[in-house]
This record gives structure tokens, C-alpha cells and sequence, in this order.
């Protein structure tokens, strides 16, 4: 059985938030509909998002490190979700295994934002529905896009390639030869809801430079003679400025 998901590595991730806006962006103007914006530019500002980086620092002082760690919708295999909602209105599909919203069902009562373990799932202000990510559902089969673009807006926009995406459940996909082969993880597997969606662990990565590779380049605005000085007979400050 196909399950598509996303598999996000934790080690290339800069916190750029590209895949944020991207996400934002496409779905706003897609299926999804228009996702609110309350006070964008204002003191309290809040809004519907399907992707968020939470970024935080683990460690302690001086040997940190900085963390970016993107959050969505996991499509569980096992999704909570589903069965608690009265009205039918979240499923998960047969097909590719992407839990989606029927908004003409939804009635806004939040039971799945309480079933979810991941906090994936936000009412959208002016909607009054449900709303999360849909692995852009309406992108990933649209034949009119190259083969090659179809895939999720957040996928498309990472600059360092942080997230693939493909079947897990294919051994061949490069989504699940990453998992097998860089020790993907599930986040929370103890909810016992099978997230679909992987992450790549932090890793140490081995600098590919030798020491006597290394050339150490002076800066020329600090080598003798070459530094810029104003002419000898220009004003100085204390000539120009009224103090």
C-alpha cells in the first residue's frame, strides 16, 4: 500500500522558513482556500499555517547547538484524527495514505485538534474549519506540471534540500532509502499512531578540508601602503561638523 510523507533532515535545515511561506502561498491560493491572517502587521498577530519551524537550542553553554525542527501534518498510518470526528469530515485516503478535510463536512468543533498528538491541525478564523497540510494533494497530480515539480510547494522551495518526499513504503523511493540508510525516525512513535513522515537525525559531519590545505589570505585593505586614507589636504571631521 502506497503511503507518500515527507522525510525532513534535521541536519541541512538552516531555519530559513522558506518552506513556510511557500506552503503558505501555494495552499492559500489552492484547494485549501484563502487561510486567515489575523493582524499580520499588529501586536498580536495570528494565522493559519500548514508548516511552522519551531527553533530552540539544546546543550549547554559554550557547547550548543542551534536546532530548526519543521512541523506538519504527519499523515499517520494510524491517524487519531480520523475517528473521532462526528461528521466524516477527516479521512485518510486508500490511495496514497494523505489524511485530508472535507470542509463542506467540517463544522469547526476542534475534536481532531484534540486528538492530535502533534498540534498539526488549526482552525481557520474566518473558515470555521479545519484546516492542515494536504502534502499538496492538488500539486503532486497535477499532469499539467513537469514530473519533476510534482511535489510539495515546501519540498520544491528548500534551498539546502532539507525535505524529500516519496513513498516510505517503497524500499527503492529516496525518501525511504533515506530513512533506511540515515536512521529516519518517527516523531513520538509512543502515541502508537505510525507517523508517516520521518526525520533525519543531527549527525557530526567530518570536515573534508586538511590543515595544509589551508592558506591564510591577508586582507589587503590591511597590508601597509594599501590601506584608503583621504587625500592630505582634505577637511577633516572636525572641520565639516558642528559639534
Amino acid at each position: 500500500m502506497t503511503q507518500l510523507a515527507l522525510v525532513i533532515d534535521l541536519n541541512v535545515c538552516v531555519g530559513c522558513h522558506a518552506c513556510v511561506t511557500s506552503c503558505k502561498e501555494w495552499n492559500t491560493s489552492g484547494s485549501a482556500g484563502a487561510m486567515a491572517d489575523e493582524h499580520p502587521y499588529g501586536k498580536d498577530p495570528s494565522g493559519t499555517f500548514f508548516n511552522r519551524v519551531q527553533t530552540f537550542e539544546v546543550g549547554t553553554y559554550p557547547d550548543t547547538q542551534t536546532v530548526h525542527f519543521p512541523k506538519s501534518c504527519l499523515h499517520c498510518e494510524d491517524p487519531p484524527c480520523v475517528p473521532v470526528c462526528p461528521t466524516g469530515a477527516s479521512y485518510k485516503r486508500a490511495s496514497d495514505g494523505i489524511v485530508l478535510v472535507d470542509y463542506d463536512k467540517c463544522i469547526g468543533c476542534k475534536y481532531c485538534a484534540w486528538a492530535c498528538p502533534y498540534g498539526a491541525r488549526e482552525l481557520d478564523m474566518k473558515e470555521k474549519v479545519m484546516k492542515k497540510c494536504t502534502l499538496c494533494v492538488d500539486r503532486i497530480y497535477d499532469e499539467a506540471l513537469p514530473v519533476d515539480e510534482r511535489k510539495p510547494a515546501c519540498v520544491m522551495a528548500c534551498p539546502t534540500s532539507a525535505r524529500l518526499f516519496g513513498d516510505i513504503h517503497d524500499p527503492t523511493s529516496e525518501a525511504a532509502t533515506a530513512i533506511r540508510e540515515q536512521g529516519g525516525y518517527a516523531l513520538m512513535p509512543e502515541w502508537g499512531t505510525q507517523p508517516a513522515n520521518h526525520y533525519l537525525p543531527r549527525r557530526k559531519t567530518e570536515m573534508q578540508v586538511a590543515p595544509e590545505q589551508i592558506v591564510r589570505a591577508d586582507n589587503p585593505l590591511r597590508i601597509d601602503g594599501k590601506r584608503p586614507k583621504p587625500p592630505q589636504d582634505s577637511p577633516s571631521l572636525d572641520d565639516t561638523t558642528s559639534w
